[in-house]
């Protein structure tokens, strides 16, 4: 695995973020974002593969060494997507294109969306902007976040008794990992705290999300892409298993075999991603 070339952090006028560079410095500009409960390492199997993109993989806020966001403050899509943009105009980036996975894929479609004259390329990795469910529960849900968010402050985090079962933990999360994977993860991810290991993550993210989008204001960010889009699709991944939600989506579509870490899982994957998205770079 090639070194990470830099390591950054970007003093945003809200807060402060963490980010790895990869890349030539004239490379075409690519900010890439991780998945929900990873961090930037999420890419450090890919990366080094890619030829001539200049790489910023992000911290998102509450994630790797990036801040968390203040109390009372919260994780929505949108506050991602400022983010993001924040980014591109401390690195004077105009233009640029996204890597994006999962959450990351989310965050970049909804930016793609919102302002297509500023994005020249969508690479998202398994991951679509996701529809939320029968509106009638809109305001069900509603209460059950905000129930969460009054609960959050009476809980503690966990502390794992050795760094190898932290490991083991992020193994067997909510989406598997292999463990090479989720050493990957650690690396950026754990810290030491007294009795053992934690994740440096805030765990306000495991909170419910309070607004959810309808399928129609999920599909109008994708009808607002005009860039070039490619999406691998995981075999045994989060996707698959909605052919309708796929059949409707006007981006190229590369069914690739794995999980949905498959460009982190191990070098085969990242290997597969990575002819994947060489080609697309490439592509006029």
């Amino acid at each position: 695995m090639s070194p990470v070339v830099e390591e950054i952090r970007l003093s945003l006028p809200h807060i402060e973020l963490a980010a790895y560079i990869f890349g030539p410095q004239d490379g075409l500009p690519v900010i890439a974002l991780h998945g929900w409960l990873d961090n930037a390492n999420s890419f450090a199997r890919l990366a080094p593969k890619l030829s001539g993109l200049r790489i910023v993989a992000v911290d998102f806020a509450g994630h790797g060494h990036s801040d968390h966001r203040p109390r009372g403050a919260g994780y929505a899509l949108a506050d991602y997507a400022f983010d993001v943009l924040c980014v591109a105009e401390q690195l004077g980036w105009k233009q640029f294109a996204l890597l994006g996975h999962s959450l990351g894929a989310i965050v970049s479609v909804i930016i793609a969306g919102s302002f297509p004259e500023r994005v020249t390329r969508l690479a998202l990795i398994d991951g679509i902007v996701l529809r939320s469910g029968p509106d009638i529960d809109a305001a069900e849900n509603m209460g059950k976040a905000l129930e969460a968010q009054l609960a959050h402050g009476h809980k503690r985090k966990s502390v794992h008794p050795t760094l190898d079962r932290a490991i083991e933990a992020r193994m067997m999360g909510m989406v598997a990992v292999s463990r090479e994977a989720a050493e990957l993860l650690a690396q950026r991810g754990l810290m030491p705290v007294p009795g053992g290991y934690s994740w440096r993550s805030d765990s306000r993210l495991t909170l419910p999300s309070p607004l959810r989008l309808t399928d129609a204001q999920a599909m109008s960010f994708v009808r607002r892409v005009t860039c070039p889009t490619t999406l691998v699709v995981a075999e045994e991944g989060m996707l698959a298993s909605h052919p309708e939600l796929l059949d409707r989506l006007p981006f190229t579509l590369e069914r690739l075999a794995g999980g949905h870490h498959l460009h982190l899982n191990d070098e085969a994957g990242a290997t597969l991603v990575a002819d994947c998205f060489n080609r697309f770079f490439v592509t006029p």
